[in-house]
């Protein structure tokens, strides 16, 4: 891989600010409020020690941000790139939640169009793993032109494996 997933990227109104081990108690507080997690096959990752083995693998995966609130300084939450296969010119983008009061602004559109904007510099397909009950998540990637592909059983970081549906974006259908 000759190429960074850990740049700070950012637009008028956001910054994803590579992740540091000094950011857990501002992520933390987002990620406490179990309404965050409803939907994800991993549920209790708002009890703070099923939180600090996810912030772990996010920390260990060296392709983790915060995504921060320009105006406010708000964390809002946190996503990642991760699992870049050289082979097929690929990676995914995951593990990403926002918490409530981010929900319903349009910041996730703008979240990914600055990730996908920035990796399709260098990959030619994103991949997401997304759980077969997450349907909010689910309806986003669709709304971004992903296209359902897979469904595989993951094994999240430190936690039991769930299903989970595949979804790609390629970059000749990226506009």
């Amino acid at each position: 891989m000759n190429f960074s997933i850990q740049d700070v990227l950012e637009n008028e109104k956001y910054q994803l600010i590579p992740l540091q081990q000094g950011d857990f108690e501002s992520l933390y507080e987002v990620a406490s409020d179990p309404k965050v997690w409803e939907q994800h096959p991993n549920k209790d990752r708002y009890q703070k020690e099923v939180f600090e083995n996810f912030f772990k693998g996010a920390i260990e995966s060296k392709g983790a941000f915060k995504i921060v609130d320009k105006a406010t300084g708000d964390v809002l939450g946190s996503t990642r790139f991760y699992d870049f296969d050289e082979n097929k010119n690929s990676i995914f983008i995951g593990y990403t939640f926002y918490g409530t009061k981010s929900w319903g602004k349009g910041i996730n559109p703008q979240i990914k169009k600055l990730m996908l904007d920035y990796i399709f510099q260098f990959v030619d397909a994103v991949h997401f793993h997304i759980g077969k009950e997450n349907y909010r998540s689910q309806i986003a990637l669709e709304r971004l032109g992903g296209e359902k592909v897979a469904e595989e059983e993951v094994a999240y970081f430190g936690e039991p494996t769930r299903t989970n549906f595949v979804y790609e974006i390629k970059k000749e259908n990226w506009i």
